[in-house]
């Protein structure tokens, strides 16, 4: 005897709840002076305008996180972002922190991250008007699998020759301090103002693609990043969370039966079915 058609929708229902919903972010190419004409193939980009970040974007405006790939062939503007009391007071709806890891750089390539030495904001500003403010920057070199957590008030700027993804605090807002003399606005006055001048005080986390590093962020972070890694076939236990932001760096597979790839960021939940077809590592992010 059929089921009665309400049966049937909520049969259907349970089923689908069962599985958890999948939905492919969206790339969007972001234009950039110091970005790359030419990407690697798997971001689907050739063409004559330097592409400098890719976002990975829902139809909601108000997802909590933003993932990006960033691309550089030339440095980024030195700039800092503000924290949650800051930037509600200039209106926005919160802050921006953000979590750098590092998937490919050049020989020599350098991430500048907070200051070499503590200066006042008198010197500061004079620094960042005659530009000199670009030997105040501490200047690391990198490699392949760095992990940087970048909190807010944190003077800070990308090097060439770095391919990096970025997971964020999904509000945007940059306050430049000092671009090299490009023609952009600069951001002197609210940059200041929230600015953390002295160093850096946070190791690198080194976790290199190919280790199961588990989680990557520190504790006071307002997100969680783990580092997964799983061979073909390997079972997946997802994070026991409502909103996964799964960024495969490589291999390759299924998630509800719809293939992903290298080059892909999927918003999943813990319930969804993810299948390794080929060896992956994957950055999985979550929100309290």
């Amino acid at each position: 005897m059929p089921l009665p058609d309400k049966r049937i929708a909520a049969v259907l229902q349970d089923k689908v709840a069962s599985v958890g919903v999948a939905r492919k972010l969206q790339p969007r190419h972001v234009a950039k002076p110091w970005g790359r004409i030419n990407l690697p193939s798997v971001f689907g980009h050739i063409g004559p305008d330097p592409i400098g970040e890719i976002w990975y974007e829902g139809e909601e405006s108000d997802l909590p996180l933003l993932v990006k790939h960033i691309f550089t062939s030339e440095r980024l503007s030195i700039q800092v972002h503000p924290g949650d009391a800051a930037a509600i007071a200039e209106g926005l709806p919160g802050g921006k922190e953000e979590i750098w890891y590092i998937l490919d750089c050049e020989p020599g390539a350098r991430l500048g991250i907070g200051l070499n030495r503590a200066v006042s904001p008198e010197q500061f500003r004079a620094a960042a008007l005659d530009g000199s403010i670009e030997q105040l920057i501490n200047w690391q070199p990198v490699r392949p699998g760095d992990c940087y957590f970048i909190p807010a008030g944190t003077v800070h700027a990308i090097g060439a020759g770095i391919m990096l993804a970025e997971v964020q605090q999904n509000v945007d807002v940059t306050y430049r301090l000092y671009d090299y003399g490009r023609p952009r606005e600069l951001h002197l006055d609210q940059g200041l103002a929230v600015s953390h001048l002295a160093p850096y005080d946070r190791p690198v986390v080194h976790a290199p693609s190919g280790q199961d590093a588990g989680c990557i962020s520190p504790s006071n972070a307002p997100f969680h990043l783990e580092l997964r890694h799983w061979q073909s076939g390997e079972h997946v236990q997802l994070p026991n969370a409502r909103r996964i932001w799964f960024t495969p760096l490589d291999g390759s597979g299924m998630i509800n039966g719809a293939p992903w790839a290298k080059g892909d960021c999927w918003l999943i939940d813990q319930n969804c079915r993810l299948q390794i077809d080929t060896p992956c590592s994957a950055l999985l992010a979550t929100t309290p």
